[in-house]
């Protein structure tokens, strides 16, 4: 009796069923890398990002490495402006507010540079060029010409930051990040309260800056309406939610 004559294609190894067993392969071995990674418990997509260093307070991100270079360079420019305020605001709302520059930058830059000793993390040491150029604008302006230029400026310069102090608070995973970022929150808003009530606030021109995302050094405040009746020589604001460390 012959031998039955196999059936071609027939079987794990015919042709079809080797190629079909090779792309099942392949496949999971595409899926096994994307799985172990995102249905991990507690475990986010940036792992594997260059960026992103281990510290034993947690993952610290590109993202929180920018926030404490931002906090670090706000103080570098905001504290002399804010004491520059303090002696060349020409209404009491203008100093007020820059005293709270000053007090609020005081703390969340000893804050910062503590924070950043212990993620082991560079800081900057002088303010940025565009920084630079606001303090010059400042030295140079005199009378109301100063206080609108003071309030616009670090109004505009502030949205922008209150906007990345909400993103990193919402998604850093380390520690020592997120509590940062709840002291910038505070401190932040405090200073947004204080610089428009000054009354010299152009709140179109903000709208349009967050809009355009664009510097504020790129547009110039326009001319804001004048300033509500002039506040009585104790004129105060509530202070802000933090307390500043004593001198």
């Amino acid at each position: 009796m012959r031998p039955r004559t196999p059936v071609k294609g027939r079987g794990v190894f015919s042709g079809t069923g080797l190629i079909v067993t090779c792309l099942a392969a392949t496949l999971a071995a595409l899926i096994f890398p994307v799985w172990s990674y995102t249905d991990r418990p507690g475990t986010a997509p940036n792992v594997l990002s260059a960026q992103t260093l281990k510290t034993s307070y947690g993952p610290l991100s590109a993202l929180d490495q920018d926030f404490l270079t931002k906090v670090r360079l706000a103080g570098l420019w905001e504290l002399p402006a804010g004491r520059q305020a303090q002696s060349k605001g020409t209404t009491p709302a203008v100093r007020t507010a820059g005293r709270h520059l000053v007090e609020g930058h005081r703390f969340l830059d000893e804050r910062v540079r503590d924070v950043a000793t212990r993620l082991n993390l560079a800081l900057p040491d002088e303010p940025s060029e565009q920084q630079k150029q606001w303090l010059d604008r400042f030295d140079r302006a005199q009378g109301a010409e100063y206080d609108r230029e003071f309030a616009n400026i670090l109004r505009l310069a502030h949205g922008k930051v209150f906007s990345v102090v909400a993103q990193v608070r919402a998604s850093t995973r380390n520690s020592l990040v997120r509590e940062l970022a709840d002291d910038a929150n505070s401190t932040v808003l405090d200073h947004i309260k204080v610089l428009e009530a000054t009354g010299y606030v152009d709140f179109d021109a903000v709208a349009r800056d967050l809009a355009g995302d664009s510097a504020p050094a790129a547009t110039a405040p326009g001319p804001a309406a004048p300033p509500p009746s002039s506040p009585s020589p104790d004129y105060t604001l509530p202070p802000p939610a933090y307390r500043p460390p004593p001198d």
